[in-house]
């Protein structure tokens, strides 16, 4: 399971996708990226929260697609430094937020972001390479740019499935096989085999939008 606790969170994810652009990263290998350990999310912060990133990850799209309750409860799962996490919080004002990662400088660095925003609604949760570990239950878990990273993920949805509500969503985004960011092409899952694995954990898709142009978006929910 090292591949798992080094690779679940959305930073690691973004950092595959950053070789297109051309900058350097750490090798997948026996799972580490090479020396890194996310231990200074200011960095890490200048390619997660690049300028450019909105251009292709569309956050209001996808914000907007999902069609939250200002009084949600969301889990942003493999938050990394808070790209998605602080958007949610502002889409949820009277709800609440989890960043969930494994790292705990991302969850400082999430914490302090939130902080300075005047986002009273941001709450971090140390996940584990098997569980999001979610405090309470949740409405919606977003996984953006992470699901190719998990290793058991039938078993790891399951986990998710006992913390959502009656009703609650999963919705994911990756890269698309054919993508020209992202992942490298060998780490890339289909939609048809995310489709398949979430059958397997007991839900069944509800939504598809293909407004993004690299990555799939895929919204499930519980069957009854």
């Amino acid at each position: 399971m090292q591949h798992v606790r080094m690779c679940v969170l959305v930073g690691a994810a973004l950092l595959c996708g950053i070789l297109a652009s051309g900058i350097a990263y750490g090798q997948h290998g026996g799972g580490l990226h090479g020396p890194h350990r996310f231990e200074d999310p200011k960095q890490w912060s200048k390619a997660f929260d690049a300028a450019d990133r909105d251009g292709w990850q569309k956050p209001n799209e996808v914000l907007a697609a999902l069609k939250l309750r200002p009084d949600a409860i969301v889990a942003d799962i493999g938050a990394g430094t808070g790209y998605f996490t602080v958007r949610l919080a502002q889409l949820v004002p009277s709800g609440t937020v989890y960043a969930v990662d494994i790292e705990e400088g991302m969850l400082g660095f999430i914490a302090d972001r939130a902080k300075k925003t005047g986002l009273e609604n941001v709450r971090t949760a140390k996940g584990s390479a098997d569980s999001p570990n979610l405090p309470e239950k949740v409405d919606l878990v977003l996984i953006v740019d992470t699901y190719h990273h998990i290793d058991a993920r039938v078993s790891y949805l399951g986990k998710i499935a006992a913390s959502l509500k009656p009703g609650g969503r999963i919705a994911i985004v990756d890269f698309r096989l054919d993508a020209q960011r992202g992942a490298p092409k060998q780490m890339r899952l289909s939609p048809s085999l995310v489709q398949d694995e979430m059958r397997a954990a007991g839900f069944e898709q509800v939504e598809a939008h293909d407004f993004l142009p690299d990555q799939y978006f895929l919204i499930f929910q519980r069957k009854v």
